[in-house]
């Protein structure tokens, strides 16, 4: 762990780890392990898209675990930007749940400089020689956020849509099947209408 050694000097090598070869090659090796990126959780700061009928876009990532220096003081990474998101999507069947601001979710980082098929949505070579860094992250959903107001649940008690504005649904053909009963709950509903 990084901070104060017995001699009063700060920095990430304690005076053990330079009294022998194989531990001065523990600490180098360590030293860069330490520069892979792997996954990390962060704040979106931004998004492209905001639930209309689009491509997938990109966001803007604020790292949230903070890199520390030898005296174990805190360092906050710069933003990530121009960051693809995951949406659930085959072909052109979609689940459009675009991320928003003050997300906090998961993003993970190529082994490989992913530049080239952002750009051209195709099989590429890398961008550069560059691997396992920020600039390569990926943004997969939600994770330690608050309590929805509107949301589709899967339970043992079946499936619920809610809405606090408007559930629409739009197709030429809309089958409902209720083999044992249907209710509609709602004051201003009124079947004999015309």
């Amino acid at each position: 762990m990084p901070g104060n050694n017995d001699e009063g000097f700060v920095g990430q090598l304690r005076a053990e780890q330079a009294s022998n070869g194989y531990d001065a090659l523990i600490f180098t090796i360590q030293q860069i392990l330490n520069r892979v990126q792997t996954a990390t959780l962060v704040k979106v700061l931004t998004c492209t898209n905001k639930g209309e009928l689009a491509p997938v876009g990109r966001v803007d990532v604020q790292p949230l675990v903070n890199q520390l220096d030898g005296a174990l003081n805190a360092v906050p990474h710069a933003t990530i930007f121009d960051v693809p998101y995951f949406r659930l999507q085959g072909g052109t069947d979609a689940v459009i749940l675009d991320p928003k601001p003050g997300d906090i979710g998961i993003a993970v980082f190529a082994s490989r400089d992913i530049s080239a098929v952002k750009s051209s949505k195709q099989q590429s070579n890398p961008g550069s020689g560059r691997t396992h860094d920020m600039a390569d992250a990926l943004y997969i959903g939600g994770v330690l956020n608050g309590k929805p107001e509107q949301f589709v649940r899967f339970s043992a008690d079946g499936i619920e849509v809610l809405s606090p504005k408007k559930i629409r649904l739009a197709a030429p053909q809309v089958v409902i099947d209720a083999s044992a009963s249907m209710t509609i709950n709602t004051p201003s509903f009124d079947l004999n209408r015309a």
